[in-house]
């Protein structure tokens, strides 16, 4: 890792948390730190159950408990178990936590104006445009990659959002049964693997590899869902898929797609696929391409 890169994230850190003030115990000049402000505008409106509250933050258990408990004590919030499953909690909002969290979002919008009032046009705009680009990128950092069974729920919900977008997408429709797609077996070790891509613990992509015997490496069913694209997921993915393939031998990596996905085409170009010939009969498939795995992939 650069060490210069490394200084300067640290200074921008510094530089954020004193310019947005969470080294003040009283946030936004209110009784209370970030952490319970930030909580009481994740639980939002509609409320939300503990489990998603703790990976939208990526908080521990007890950290998010001890919160909790501390804005139960000032009246703001309820927790209680769900009634189909006791094991599940959901915390909502009162009244006085409805009206604490209007106070804290007009206080947000003065410290976000506050920012910007001493800068001219142009560095607003800048500044702006910068906000946005560092907030897409330490997005992308917090998505992760796991391999998991085709048949975990995370996976077939990302199988049955991709055929979804296909069967919107493609001139002729969408039919799973007509395609070649693989059964779970083949995208299961030794024959394959499956990643699905998680954001804030919920699955945002996946992409499955077939690893046959004495035969070049395939990649299958490769999706990003819409809100975590430009995120530079599809790249992430096909990167994990081609060591996955050289950590097991293969030394060629396959893959097609139908001719309305220009930008999934695109990728393929720009990350070193070539187009090949027809190595299969995928009746969805108009583009074939093929990549050479080599020791400095």
């Amino acid at each position: 890792m650069d060490a210069t890169q490394i200084d300067q994230v640290r200074r921008f850190n510094r530089t954020v948390t004193e310019r947005v003030g969470v080294l003040n115990e009283h946030y936004l000049g209110r009784d209370r730190p970030i952490g319970q402000a930030r909580l009481l505008w994740e639980i939002g409106e509609r409320g939300q159950d503990v489990r998603r509250l703790r990976e939208r933050l990526g908080l521990d258990s007890g950290y998010v408990s001890r919160l909790l408990r501390s804005l139960e004590t000032d009246g703001l919030v309820t927790v209680e178990p769900q009634l189909r499953d006791k094991r599940v909690r959901t915390v909502r909002l009162t009244d006085a936590g409805l009206a604490e969290r209007a106070v804290l979002d007009g206080r947000s919008d003065e410290l976000a104006g506050s920012l910007l009032e001493p800068l001219n046009t142009d560095q607003r705009a800048r500044l702006v445009a910068a906000m946005a680009e560092v907030e897409r990128l330490l997005t992308a950092a917090t998505v992760a990659l796991e391999v998991v069974d085709p048949d975990h729920p995370d996976a077939e919900h990302c199988l049955r959002s991709y055929f979804t977008e296909l069967q919107e997408r493609f001139e002729t429709g969408f039919d799973p049964a007509r395609s070649l797609l693989p059964d779970a077996g083949e995208l299961r070790p030794p024959q394959g693997m499956f990643l699905v891509a998680r954001l804030h613990g919920e699955p945002a992509g996946c992409a499955g590899l077939k690893l046959l015997p004495g035969a070049a490496a395939e990649i299958k069913r490769m999706w990003v869902a819409p809100h975590a694209r430009r995120l530079g997921l599809g790249r992430r993915f096909l990167a994990e898929l081609e060591a996955l393939a050289a950590g097991h031998g293969c030394d060629v990596l396959r893959l097609d797609t139908n001719k309305a996905l220009t930008a999934a085409i695109g990728l393929y170009h720009s990350y070193g696929f070539e187009e090949v010939v027809a190595f299969n009969d995928e009746p969805y498939a108009h583009h074939w391409f093929e990549k050479r795995i080599t020791e400095s992939s």
